[in-house]
């Protein structure tokens, strides 16, 4: 009887972990779907970045960031800050705008968790249009830090490139 038990409690465990493998390569899959899509349209994965509901991507293409969905024109990028637990750890400005001391994140308001728990990784893009808070997460093992110095390296070197290239285009040819 207790054989039979055992055998019972052992084969479970095997259709459990069938189920488990089963569901991690139908995202994996999803997953890969959704970068094929996205290199098709010209786009560049730049972060997979862990939410609750999954991964989000922040990708960029010729013209556009993107964060959730939503565009970042980058054109119209001013300032880059990467924050960690809402205070600027480093800031880039495009020139003729300054960092001022607006744009750091109320950790309270943004739903930080209080306390000594993790340090919050975050990077806020200042545009035009107003700004935009891609949130990295506060996983340990560096794995936040290391997403949020991707996006904040990407968005600077893109805004180098574009002032760069303004400040070519302002000086007068012979």
């Amino acid at each position: 009887m207790r054989d039979l038990v055992a055998g019972v409690v052992a084969l479970g465990l095997f259709l459990f972990a069938l189920g488990l493998i089963s569901t991690l390569r139908f995202h994996r899959r999803a997953r890969e779907r959704e970068r094929r899509t996205l290199i098709a349209a010209g786009r560049r994965v730049l972060a997979e970045i862990p939410t609750p509901d999954g991964l989000a991507l922040f990708v960029t293409d010729d013209t556009c960031f993107y964060w959730n969905g939503r565009p970042i024109a980058k054109k119209t990028v001013r300032r880059v800050r990467i924050l960690i637990n809402g205070v600027p750890l480093a800031t880039h400005a495009a020139p003729g705008h300054a960092p001022d001391g607006r744009g750091d994140v109320d950790p309270a308001a943004a739903g930080y968790p209080q306390g000594i728990v993790h340090d919050r990784w975050d990077v806020l893009i200042g545009t035009d249009a107003g700004e935009v808070l891609v949130q990295c997460g506060s996983i340990r093992e560096r794995v936040s830090q290391e997403l949020a110095r991707a996006v904040f390296e990407a968005v600077k070197a893109e805004m180098e490139k574009r002032d760069a290239g303004a400040g070519n285009a302002a000086i007068p040819a012979r």
